[in-house]
């Protein structure tokens, strides 16, 4: 089984204003230096079988098509070893 995660992001000329939110917060909260936030979705989708280049095409249309709203969101879709993002998960614990 693979994980395969879906990154939606407004594109740079649409405002944000959750992540303009997010970074009026920072200073109060005592987090200096960052000059922009951009907030976006994360949708992580495990795939049974092999992802080869026909389960990544069926994943490209679905986030076109289902996940993001492509005149406002950009996409990517990247496919995350099963092993590193287990070790991940653990190392987080």
């Amino acid at each position: 089984m693979a994980r395969v995660v879906v990154d939606v992001m407004l594109k740079p000329e649409i405002l944000d204003p959750q992540g303009q939110a997010v970074q009026r917060a920072l200073p109060r909260l005592g987090f200096q230096g960052i000059s922009d936030v951009r907030q976006g979705k994360r949708f992580e989708l495990e795939v049974d079988g092999p992802v080869d280049d026909a389960a990544l095409a069926r994943i490209h249309e679905l986030a076109e098509t289902f996940l993001a709203n492509t005149v406002i969101e950009d996409f990517v879709v990247k496919v995350e070893e099963a092993q590193k993002t287990q070790k991940a998960e653990e190392a987080a614990k």
